[in-house]
């Protein structure tokens, strides 16, 4: 059966989160979505921990909201590990997932010697990644770490400031136990095929989200036998043909290209290269993109895909998709009232950007919202790319033929998804 999971959420225990990521909200925002199996957010804090306790109930590693049956939870949290790597501070950000509250309590009462958890939901830990990763599986061996958003400027695996040149600098003798990596906003899996050494890993993507609205902007999509953690998990670290990766376009993400944020400045890689990195206006160091990043440690050219390479979906949100359609901003009410009619009519809004039959919108909603969410699913809708923490603004819409077998592309693409929907 498909599983639809966004697996690395916020609750309002971390920095700048919102105080709705309850979890009585985010099952409601999860049904809007179209998720089935969201995060519950930082299980480090103490009072997340005892919210996932009084509020949720457990069955095979997944949890429900004690009135709903329906599971909907997997416990999870992402922690930032600070350490020095040649002579140098390295701060990278890990999502974990683990089985239930109960070996959440273990592991946070451990890493609790590291850190003060109860200072953030994503708390700093003084603690190599390597220590991480020991500390954690020496608990349960279905216990799971990724490398989160690995390619953002601060706080991950390969970030230019604070990150590393390869898996093995940041989790040395542990690396084996490291199946995946999440991609972050700012890139999508064919970057990530540039970089032979991430063949061997599962490709996972989730929102990270600090808000509801803002749950399923990225998500996976897997197979298994039915809903239990122990099969989403496997499927990330045995099966990665089982994982699909549902991507918004890397443009969209706040850092994508290279820029500098105060002066308003922001170029492509190879024009950040030949400025070597200094903002033509102030003269300050730019914040280096995701694209000039993956150019650097890239050893393949673009358009390779590795044997074995995972499906992905690649969409811009539904609320933007829309915004475009009509000219206006995504917050405009008449966008906003749009959306909720959308899926009111046709249930979820992952359903709607990537299954719901054009003809169908076009016959309710006329030509315009219909032809955007068409070319949403082709990947032509243009977007100005983010950059130095500026999300990405989408512009409009490619009308032309998009290139040479774009439709091709598209069906094959649709028709791949249909699998998905209807559990192989």
């Amino acid at each position: 059966m498909r599983v639809v999971a966004d697996l690395h959420i916020h609750s309002p225990y971390s920095r700048a989160t919102s105080q709705e990521m309850d979890f009585r909200t985010l099952d409601e925002y999860a049904k809007i979505k179209g998720i089935d199996i969201i995060g519950t957010g930082d299980f480090t804090h103490p009072k997340r921990r005892e919210e996932i306790k009084t509020e949720l109930c457990e069955a095979e590693g997944l949890y429900s909201l004690k009135e709903k049956g329906k599971k909907r939870f997997i416990v999870t949290g992402e922690v930032c590990t600070s350490s020095y790597w040649n002579g140098r501070n390295v701060r990278i950000h890990h999502l974990i997932i683990l089985p239930s509250v109960e070996v959440a309590e273990q592991v946070s009462e451990e890493l609790g010697k590291k850190g003060d958890l109860k200072a953030d939901g994503r708390p700093m830990l003084m603690m190599s990644g390597a220590e991480l990763v020991d500390t954690v599986m020496s608990f349960d061996e279905d216990n799971m770490i990724v490398p989160a958003h690995i390619w953002t400027p601060w706080f991950s695996l390969f970030g230019d400031r604070g990150g590393v040149n390869r898996i093995e600098e940041c989790y040395e003798d542990q690396t084996p136990h490291i199946y995946s990596v999440e991609t972050g906003l700012s890139s999508d899996p064919p970057m990530n095929w540039r970089v032979s050494e991430l063949d061997r890993l599962t490709l996972i993507s989730n929102s990270d989200s600090h808000s509801p609205a803002k749950v399923g902007r990225e998500a996976n999509i897997f197979e298994v036998g039915r809903p239990t953690y122990k099969e989403i998990v496997d499927a990330i670290r045995f099966h990665k043909d089982k994982v699909a990766t549902i991507e918004v376009e890397p443009a969209f993400g706040k850092y994508h290209w290279t820029g500098h944020r105060a002066c308003g400045i922001s170029v492509p890689p190879e024009e950040a290269v030949r400025m070597r990195g200094i903002c033509p206006v102030c003269g300050k160091r730019m914040t280096k993109g995701v694209a000039e990043r993956v150019e650097e440690l890239a050893d393949r050219a673009p358009g390779v895909t590795p044997p074995g390479a995972q499906q992905f979906f690649k969409v811009l949100p539904l609320m933007e998709t829309i915004a475009v359609a009509m000219g206006r901003s995504p917050s405009c009410s008449q966008v906003e009232e749009t959306y909720w009619k959308l899926l009111a009519e046709f249930g979820d809004e992952i359903s709607l950007l990537l299954f719901v039959p054009v003809e169908k919108i076009k016959e309710k909603y006329g030509v315009g919202i219909a032809e955007a969410i068409e070319l949403n699913r082709m990947g032509k809708i243009e977007v100005t790319p983010g950059y130095d923490g500026v999300y990405g603004r989408p512009t409009g819409l490619q009308k032309g033929d998009g290139g040479a077998g774009a439709k091709e592309r598209f069906f094959r693409r649709m028709s791949n998804l249909e699998d998905y929907i209807q559990g192989r």
